[in-house]
């Protein structure tokens, strides 16, 4: 009886998601998509962003201390929403604390492999993602015969945020970029950073109709709850009002609200700044 009251408690703790900005709410969508049971707690280092020009030792810093933060809210698992600290702080995260701990890196390239029909993957994310080779070296490990094409989209982000996902201009980046792609008959494109998903449309215009996106934050969702079930930590009551998500930053950035509504398809409620 204990047992199963302890299975129960356990299960009713939210998730933590943390990314470096706000980028990491495309995740928390496809959570609250799959999992609409389940509680978020969120937490964007908007103070700090972006993490992809911090040294590797101010990334890990940054990730114990918004862990640490997460930790005292009594998380069942926690989900790093950045691909940044997922490649770079993610052993060390799983060192120090003994919930299930899972990255946006490896869901995604798992979900490129089994997508690929000729062994031709594209990637493109930050400029800092791209040179870190964290997702050419998980596609590897996955199958050492896969053949990866990488490009740096940087601009995506700012398009993303300012709401030019749609438009004329959007379209002509997202062509320029992904010619570099032309003749390497790529048949899964990985959307290597959070922000992406927004631009999925003009994204999917440039790359063709053959060519799967993968959206690493989809393929995060599924993870989570696979994970959730094998360990018998699925929340099985309906999340109230009471129960609710709740979102902190380390600061409000300019437009913040407009960004987050864009990025979570829904208004924000609930969003506390805190100094870590």
């Amino acid at each position: 009886m204990t047992s199963r009251m302890k299975i129960n408690d356990e299960s009713s703790r939210p998730i933590g998601v943390f990314d470096s900005g706000i980028g990491g709410l495309t995740v928390v969508k496809e959570l609250n998509r799959l999992l609409p049971n389940e509680k978020i707690i969120y937490f964007g280092d908007t103070a700090r962003v972006p993490y992809g020009n911090k040294s590797k030792e101010t990334v890990i810093h940054y990730s114990l201390q918004v862990a640490y933060f997460l930790m005292k809210k009594k998380i069942k698992m926690l989900v790093i929403a950045c691909n940044t600290a997922s490649s770079v702080s993610l052993p060390t995260l799983k060192r120090h604390f003994h919930i299930p701990i899972l990255g946006v890196i490896e869901p995604g390239a798992k979900s490129a492999i089994a997508a690929s029909r000729t062994d031709n993957v594209g990637v493109i994310g930050t400029l800092g993602t791209v040179k870190s080779n964290s997702y050419k070296k998980a596609l590897k490990k996955i199958k050492r015969s896969v053949k990866v094409y990488q490009h740096a989209c940087p601009l995506f982000v700012h398009l993303a945020e300012d709401g030019w996902n749609k438009n004329k201009i959007a379209q002509m980046i997202s062509d320029e970029y992904l010619k570099s792609f032309k003749g390497k008959n790529i048949d899964s494109l990985i959307l290597g950073c959070t922000h992406y998903p927004i631009l999925k449309q003009v994204i999917q215009n440039s790359a063709g109709k053959k060519v799967k996106l993968i959206d690493s934050g989809r393929e995060t969702a599924k993870e989570v709850n696979r994970i959730l079930q094998k360990k018998c930590l699925l929340n099985i009551h309906k999340k109230t009002e009471k129960n609710h998500s709740i979102f902190y930053v380390s600061d409000f950035p300019h437009k913040f609200k407009d960004v987050s509504q864009r990025f979570l398809s829904k208004e924000l409620k609930h969003v506390h700044k805190v100094k870590l």
